[in-house]
């Protein structure tokens, strides 16, 4: 099929290229003539394993190419997708004024009927929205349709995660675009779950907050297991293994982060309250988020007694593993709120750093994870890279004035840490 993505971001840009993947003709359009000269070039806005292989190989068959004019997607595919970003506001609710300038460009240049597709996570009733807009805005009496189909792709994952989903929801208010759909997505051989576009709609909130709720729900099990002496893993382990709730996402940690849990959580509060329902529960998973990380601070300035003028080296900083996004991740937050208090900064992340050099401009950039440790008098584990695991601990200690681990992760064996002459702090545990 003929697909147009507009918005070439984490979602666009992956959706885009793993749609050419399969076969069908693709356009991601944007609106930044930077990032489509950037993409034409060769190169790459995101870090994300196996895209950029991807993109490359797609751009060769001729399957693939970018552009920044919507008239050009529009006039030129039967599916378009809406892939732009809906960003936090500061009553926790979603500006959608990029949605709404895009269902008013592809309304301006549709001459025949098309399917408009929300792809970015949006609240319920923005179909209708979009709907109202393409009306209000088309050039004559165009035919359309509407069509919900939010994204479940995790970060660092996005790609696998696209070519072998769980599930495809499509929210429809007719029938007419239900088979496109399914031949959009019939090469993935997922199951695909037709629905109303409001029950689409709710479905990825729904689900995030729920994830969210799992994550929390860990942390606050891994604060008893400190105060009873017991391993938060152990448990997590045991209860995981239950069928009926399953291991994923029952890591205790320093707390959720990124673009979409913080974000879809606050907006699922609000879509709830504008419908009159005050989700309590949901605002009690943002409480025990935002106690976890005031938690691990206390652990560090405990231990360490005064962090100003101590220096401390930060391993990770990506808001999680394989992948160089730092928008609202926890290991930013840590370090920022210690430079607070006055400590010294020497951080490295795999991927990170360059993003994160305009949140954290007075910290040490390092290079090498093995070279972080240096004259510090604690390090701390911020983000699950794969790659810390490796660290070279004996080196570590022996550079370090003090041999203090914080492992906001739990990657290391608390009892081998204590064997190699580490005073090791983790959590849960």
């Amino acid at each position: 099929m003929k697909i147009t993505i507009i918005g070439t971001g984490y979602v666009g840009l992956v959706t885009g290229t793993c749609f050419a993947q399969v076969g069908h003709r693709v356009i991601c359009v944007d609106n930044d003539p930077a990032k489509v000269k950037l993409l034409q070039g060769g190169g790459m806005p995101i870090y994300e394993p196996g895209l950029e292989e991807l993109v490359n190989s797609n751009v060769a068959a001729g399957r693939l190419r970018f552009s920044d004019s919507t008239r050009e997607g529009v006039e030129q595919s039967d599916v378009i997708f809406i892939a732009v970003p809906t960003p936090p506001q500061a009553d926790g609710s979603v500006d959608l004024s990029f949605i709404e300038g895009v269902a008013r460009e592809i309304a301006s240049n549709m001459t025949a009927y098309r399917i408009v597709v929300d792809k970015s996570t949006v609240p319920v009733k923005t179909g209708e929205k979009v709907t109202e807009t393409i009306k209000r805005y088309s050039k004559g009496r165009v035919e359309f349709d509407v069509v919900s189909n939010p994204e479940f792709l995790r970060e660092g994952f996005a790609v696998d995660d696209l070519m072998h989903p769980d599930r495809v929801v499509v929210g429809v208010s007719s029938e007419r675009p239900v088979q496109a759909m399914r031949e959009v997505y019939e090469p993935f051989k997922a199951p695909i779950i037709v629905t109303d576009i409001s029950s689409a709609e709710l479905i990825k909130h729904a689900a995030n907050s729920f994830l969210a709720l799992k994550i929390s729900y860990i942390n606050a099990i891994s604060v008893v297991c400190e105060a009873a002496g017991a391993n938060v893993q152990e448990v997590a382990n045991g209860i995981g293994m239950d069928k009926r709730i399953g291991r994923q996402f029952l890591d205790a940690s320093l707390g959720f982060g990124g673009s979409c849990f913080p974000k879809d959580l606050s907006a699922f509060i609000k879509i709830a309250e504008q419908l009159g329902y005050d989700f309590g529960l949901l605002k009690e998973v943002q409480r025990i988020n935002s106690d976890q990380m005031a938690r691990f601070v206390k652990k560090i300035a405990s231990t360490l007694w005064v962090l100003k003028d101590k220096r401390i080296g930060v391993l990770g900083l990506a808001f999680k593993q394989n992948t160089d996004d730092v928008r609202m991740s926890p290991a930013i937050d840590l370090c920022q709120r210690l430079l607070k208090e006055g400590a010294v900064l020497r951080v490295h992340d795999p991927q990170a750093m360059e993003k994160a050099r305009p949140l954290l401009p007075t910290v040490t950039y390092v290079g090498e994870m093995n070279e972080v440790a240096e004259g510090c008098d604690a390090l701390i584990v911020a983000t699950e890279w794969p790659e810390f695991k490796k660290l070279d601990l004996d080196r570590a200690r022996r550079n370090m004035s003090h041999p203090i681990m914080f492992d906001g992760r739990n990657l290391f064996d608390p009892k081998e840490m204590e064997r190699l002459g580490w005073i090791y702090k983790s959590i849960g545990r």
